[in-house]
């Protein structure tokens, strides 16, 4: 199989064409949507201009061509999560491809036919690639495999229900007859496709449940995969920029004559809020930047500092909250006496992935053009249509692979820039974010303050009230989703916490930071409220008296079979209970997010200094019918290490409106000799897929500070992990 990024355009679809696959949006099958004649359209891209690939478009997901060339068209990017490889098993599935023989392609952007039924616009991201387009991608691959039987049928005048399919074949089994898919092509494009096409039975699956090898993967090894920093259209120019190192600075005045100076700069782009130098090349570019003599305008935010936002947090939290779930008598049970409360608070965080902000774009008089990797296609190409005054199908988006997206590329901030670049270029220009610039403006995980208080009762939680305190994300982010002043994803893991408690009440107070913007960050609110509340539920273990692993279980099996058998299945695989050196502990977490059923155990040994080892990670998971099982299990060990390094050292603080980190000298990365032995054990499910991408994230850090708390005694319970008070240099 081989791998391609898009150049598709919705040039050349008529109005027509794309009312009737908007109409279609919501449901399975998005009819009369013909890719060829859109990729036909394309010209001047980065790779070249592309061939016809055939006249069999049965809806805008595959294309089949009269050699039997299949192409997928996958709706969602692939940023090393495998939905390229995942989306496209569940398309041939249905479909019964010759899945050695099928090439993927990158959807192009458009909410009337790549929208994502959970977010209703174009967007990867919140763990639900699978999960969202499972059905529909099924009904796709299963329509067009109806059709293809049903011209073959026609052929041999035969009733369809006496023909099947496999590996790219129609085949009658009374006569032997066969078919390729080529050959049908014609004939099954002049047929109309099946309102609800038969799906298969999970038993008889082929492909989905094999652990297939990521498809991406040999052109990423052998140096032939394209990111969006390789683009490299003729005539190309690079530029790097700085930003005001203060929240909502602006340029007051620029010296550039020694930037001039340099050899290989062509031109200095100074606009209100930033500055870019523009150069033959990066090292141009970057050298030039640094020559240049910048006086900022700090504005009213060179005063915002960590502690101030944490004191205003502290204060926002002492009152009352939107009621975000309520369940029997909560004020009632924590009066009864006998409550006992815990705050927790988690830090600023920044993304930082391997391939910082970049963005090529070359404005026209007539069109714009952008390469890019971008978790949101569709809003790539509304901002640049929106800067340059063009519409949207004079804007064509080149999206390619992205070497780590975590959330920051669900922003299109770095495109707005560069497009504002390219207004004042002659030609392409290829915009680079230095790594201090991309950690030192990036858009943040938001601190949360989080205050839970509960009573036991009988060796159970009984009474429960949990407030989250914290910026709303989604109200700038899908302002339609904040309804009455809730955050649904500040919110995620709190209002359905597992446990069976009978007496519960989860609030939100909406609290924003000054001048800092926040955004998602990979686990978005399950990463704040899985941490709260499963090192609240370790502490309460103690109160009780009860083994944490215990105590969990006896208010999970009734209400969360799933995760309770996930839960016995992770502590038995670590040896829970098993006698363990001094300062060394085991930890337990349980959650279900992103639709998945997830339980970790870590075992840490914490040194004199206050240093923390982690010696090994068990995780358990029911994520239903697990696609690629590979996949799975790559994605929670991932996960766990993104989670693992953000517990040990994550951490933004912020002096005179400034952003003190800058590169991973400051922002620390788990380094490879820190890694622990991680085993994924994967529960057989027959239930729809959940998500993965975002689990072991979650997972990581609540359970090595509940395996802290089994070592030393010591409930810690501020992120990142304090070595000095686990070193016993002060107090937590």
């Amino acid at each position: 199989m081989t791998v391609q990024a898009s150049s598709v355009s919705p040039r050349g679809l008529s109005r027509r064409t794309l009312l009737l696959t908007g109409a279609a949006a919501g449901g399975g099958l998005l009819l009369g949507f013909h890719v060829p004649q859109a990729r036909a359209a394309v010209s001047n891209t980065a790779n070249g201009p592309q061939a016809d690939a055939g006249p069999f478009a049965p809806n805008a997901f595959i294309r089949i061509d009269r050699e039997s060339r299949i192409t997928l068209i996958i709706p969602q990017v692939e940023m090393g999560q495998g939905v390229y490889t995942a989306l496209s098993m569940i398309l041939a599935e249905e479909l019964d491809a010759a899945f050695d023989r099928v090439a993927v392609e990158a959807a192009p952007p458009s909410d009337a036919l790549y929208a994502n039924p959970i977010f209703g616009i174009q967007v990867t991201g919140n763990s639900n690639s699978v999960r969202a387009f499972w059905t529909r991608l099924r009904q796709a691959g299963a329509g067009a495999r109806a059709m293809l039987v049903q011209a073959a049928a026609a052929e041999w005048k035969v009733d369809p229900a006496s023909c099947g399919a496999e590996a790219s074949v129609v085949i009658h089994p009374p006569t032997g007859r066969k078919l390729a898919y080529g050959a049908l092509a014609d004939a099954a494009a002049k047929l109309t496709a099946p309102a609800n096409p038969s799906l298969k039975q999970p038993k008889d699956f082929k492909l989905i449940g094999k652990p297939f090898k990521r498809l991406d993967t040999p052109e990423k090894v052998n140096g032939k995969a394209l990111y969006g920093i390789d683009m490299l259209p003729p005539g190309v120019t690079f530029a790097t920029i700085a930003a005001s190192p203060v929240f909502g600075g602006k340029v007051a005045h620029v010296d550039d004559a020694a930037a001039k100076a340099v050899a290989g700069v062509r031109q200095i782009v100074v606009l209100d809020d930033f500055v870019a130098v523009v150069g033959d090349h990066m090292w141009a570019a970057k050298q030039g930047l640094d020559a240049l003599a910048i006086t900022w305008n700090d504005g009213p935010n060179a005063h915002v500092d960590s502690a101030q936002i944490w004191n205003d947090i502290r204060a926002a939290s002492e009152h009352e909250g939107v009621v975000a779930k309520v369940a029997g008598d909560a004020k009632k049970a924590l009066a009864d006496g006998g409550a006992i409360e815990a705050h927790y608070e988690l830090p600023f965080l920044a993304h930082a992935p391997m391939e910082p902000i970049n963005c090529t774009v070359h404005v026209r008089p007539d069109a714009c053009e952008v390469w890019v990797g971008t978790q949101v296609n569709s809003r790539a190409q509304a901002i640049a249509a929106k800067l340059t005054g063009l519409p949207l199908d004079k804007v064509i988006v080149h999206n390619q692979l992205i070497g780590g997206g975590f959330g920051r590329r669900l922003e299109v901030d770095g495109i707005e820039k560069a497009v504002r670049v390219a207004q004042k270029v002659d030609g392409p220009v290829k915009v680079v974010w230095t790594r201090e610039e991309d950690i030192r403006h990036d858009i943040y995980r938001p601190v949360y303050y989080d205050r839970i208080t509960a009573t036991l009762k009988d060796g159970r939680i009984d009474g429960w009230k949990h407030r989250i305190t914290g910026s709303a994300v989604i109200a700038r982010w899908l302002p339609p989703a904040f309804q009455k002043g809730i955050d649904i994803d500040a919110v995620d893991s709190a209002i359905d916490i597992p446990y069976d408690i009978p007496h519960l009440r989860v609030e939100y107070v909406r609290h924003e930071p000054p001048a800092v913007p926040t955004g998602f960050w990979r686990g978005v609110g399950p990463n704040n409220n899985v941490f709260a509340i499963e090192s609240f539920i370790d502490e309460l273990a103690q109160k009780a008296g009860k083994d944490p692993v215990a105590f969990r279980r006896a208010m999970l099996a009734r209400k969360m079979p799933r995760l309770d058998a996930a839960l016995e299945l992770a502590a038995r695989k670590a040896g829970w209970g098993k006698a363990l050196p001094p300062r060394t502990g085991r930890g337990v977490a349980v959650q279900v997010s992103f639709g998945s059923f997830i339980a970790t155990v870590a075992e840490v040994e914490v040194d004199t200094d206050g240093e923390v080892h982690v010696r090994r990670i068990t995780s358990a998971v029911d994520t239903g019918i697990a696609v690629n099982p590979d996949t799975v299990i790559a994605q929670l060990q991932g996960g766990l290490i993104f989670g693992l390094t953000a517990a040990l050292y994550g951490e933004i603080t912020i002096a005179r409106g400034r952003v003190q980190q800058g590169n991973f000298n400051d922002y620390r990365m788990l380094r490879i000799d820190q890694a622990p032995a991680i085993e994924v054990h994967l529960i057989k499910s027959g239930e729809a897929p959940g998500g993965i991408g975002e689990t072991g994230t979650t997972a990581a850090a609540p359970a090595v500070r509940n395996a802290i708390l089994a070592a030393t005694g010591i409930a810690l319970r501020r992120l990142p992990f304090d070595r000095e008070v686990l070193a016993g240099r002060k107090k937590a």
